[in-house]
This record gives structure tokens, C-alpha cells and sequence, in this order.
């Protein structure tokens, strides 16, 4: 369990706020790290893991042109996959990982290629844009240490998402009570 899990199930707790995964390369890491936190399952509504390129069109309803013209490792499929699975599994944010683990490359792309993604809630009051953002990495190391990091960075950019939001909030309670605008 990590402190980066832990803390995205504590924001998503306090927020009342529900998470969804999709998973490609990391097949199942990123459910399995959110879940070994206590408390996950006031926040967490569960995870595709949609290994094979056309289950993420299935699945996750990745459109099947851009797949068919770039790949799966690709960022605009990772914020279709965060989207998709946000929308299956009705949660107010979806991330998701896609990438390229080895040993070989994969729709053209090398070994350590890896995209995350996160959909959220858009708010105009909030300090984050919400909505999608994506994270492009090359990851070096074998196949389980570019996994380890695919799962880190995908918690990590959750967590700046709902931190940003959170201290959006924060502000704007910090001057109702302080008698500002």
C-alpha cells in the first residue's frame, strides 16, 4: 500500500467522490494498490483491465479509427479509456494506464512508452481545469519495474488532480469564513 493510494482514497472520502479504473499494461496493479487501502470501497466502484486492443473499444468505447490508425499506446486512447471507464462504471473520476511493458515494442512504439490519464469533474469553482489530462512517460528498467512506475505515476497525477481541486475548495471556504469574496 502506498501513501499515494491512501491519500487519493482519503481525498475521494472526503470529497465523497467515486473512482473507476481501466488498466491495459498493468493489468490489474493500479485496482489492486487503490483496494489494499482501508476504506477503499467507500470510493472505489471497480476496474476494467481491457489487455487486448479491441476490448478497449468494446469495453471502454476507445474509437476504433484511432486505434486502427495509431495503437493502443497512444494518449488520446489513454483519455478515452479514463473517460470510458468513467462513464461504465458511473464514478465522478476514471483513470487509466496504457502502454508499452516489453520485452518487445508495441504498435511502433518502444519499450517503456507508457500514457496516464485522468477524467474528472469539471467545476468553474474548482482549482483544477477537470475534465481529462494525460501524462506521457518513458519509463527505463524491465517489464515489472516500467508496470511499478505506470502505476505510481497514474496515482500521482490523480492525486495532483484531486489536490488541486481540494485546494480550490479550501481557498474558497478560507475566505467565506474570513468574511472575503
Amino acid at each position: 500500500m502506498s501513501s499515494t493510494a491512501t491519500d487519493v482514497v482519503r481525498l475521494l472520502t472526503v470529497k465523497g467522490e467515486t473512482l473507476a479504473v481501466a488498466e491495459s499494461l498493468t493489468g490489474g496493479l493500479v485496482a489492486a494498490e487503490i483496494t489494499s487501502v482501508p476504506g477503499a470501497s467507500k470510493v472505489f466502484r471497480g476496474s476494467v483491465t481491457a489487455y487486448a486492443t479491441e476490448l478497449k473499444q468494446e469495453l471502454l468505447g476507445v474509437d476504433a479509427t484511432l486505434l486502427a490508425a495509431r495503437g493502443a499506446v497512444d494518449p488520446q486512447v489513454a483519455a478515452q479509456m479514463a473517460v470510458g471507464v468513467r462513464k461504465a462504471l458511473g464514478t465522478d473520476w476514471g483513470i487509466a494506464t496504457t502502454g508499452v511493458a516489453g520485452p518487445d515494442p508495441q504498435d511502433g512504439q518502444p519499450v517503456g512508452t507508457v500514457f496516464v490519464a485522468v477524467d474528472g469533474p469539471a467545476g468553474a469553482d474548482s482549482g483544477s481545469a477537470g475534465g481529462g489530462k494525460v501524462e506521457g512517460l518513458r519509463l527505463n528498467g524491465d517489464r515489472a519495474e516500467i508496470r511499478r512506475e505506470s502505476v505510481r505515476s497514474v496515482l500521482a497525477l490523480l492525486l495532483e488532480e484531486l489536490a488541486s481541486e481540494q485546494t480550490g475548495n479550501e481557498r474558497a471556504q478560507d475566505t467565506e469564513r474570513n468574511g472575503g469574496f
